[in-house]
């Protein structure tokens, strides 16, 4: 029997990239919350992985979104609950900020393909006692990476949460809670298809900067995507020990 996966998306246009076909051949069974039309969320015994996409919304604008309230409680109960969950840019940070930690301004953007490296050690709230390169998530990640990145926030590490990546622009790209969680700022998911539907819709946050790529650069790396779905496999295949 495949995994159940539960996915939560915030606008149309960001969907579930490479994740879609990897839970297509892994037969698993898939529903979804869409906050931009309903907020129905699922029974915690009806999945075993949830998937947490991107928005352009900022997790501390409960004001504006209303839903982000239940969907952060959402996401600690299945934290706490032993689920299986994975979170991506605006998902990690509602992971972070579910767990307590704080989500601000990143001093730079960073849209565009930029090297990701392991972190040598652990946050300064972070509790865990493993080192970053014995923590099953960042070992089967590579060293570095140019990963795909579309961000103007970060988030804090939660404690009991292990940091296991960091860029030049950005400290704190991806943590992981209790080996089962894990959090990333930056994009491993994102296909061809993805990256234009991001263009299409978020043109106008490509504004001149250090960490701020150009469209013709965004799209020009073909061969990268592939690379990054490939991690982002690797990591799914962890996670739900498929």
């Amino acid at each position: 029997m495949g995994v159940r996966a539960h996915w939560l998306q915030h606008v149309p246009f960001e969907g579930l990239g490479c994740i879609e076909g990897w839970l297509a051949r892994k037969g698993a069974k898939v529903s979804v919350t869409r906050f931009f039309e309903s907020g129905a969320l699922p029974g915690r015994k009806d999945f075993d992985l949830l998937i947490i996409m991107g928005g352009p919304m900022s997790v501390n604008e409960e004001a504006a979104y209303p839903w982000l309230r239940e969907e952060k409680d959402f996401v600690r109960a299945a934290v706490h609950g032993g689920k299986m969950v994975l979170g991506v840019c605006l998902g990690a940070q509602l992971i972070a900020s579910s767990l307590g930690a704080g989500v601000r301004r990143n001093s730079l953007a960073e849209i565009g393909w930029f090297p990701v490296v392991k972190a040598g050690g652990k946050g300064a709230n972070a509790t865990a006692a493993s080192a970053p390169a014995a923590n099953p998530v960042a070992a089967v990640l590579p060293d570095r990476l140019d990963a795909f990145h579309w961000h103007g926030e970060t988030f804090e590490l939660p404690s009991g949460a292990q940091h296991i990546a960091r860029s030049e622009g950005c400290e704190n790209q991806a943590f992981t809670f209790a080996d089962r969680v894990a959090a990333f700022q930056f994009h491993l998911e994102t296909t061809p298809a993805a990256a234009r539907a991001l263009l299409e819709n978020c043109r106008g946050d490509l504004l001149p900067g250090r960490f701020v790529q150009s469209e013709g650069e965004i799209l020009g790396r073909p061969d990268q995507f592939r690379r990054i779905n490939g991690a982002m496999e690797a990591v799914l295949d962890l996670l739900t020990g498929s």
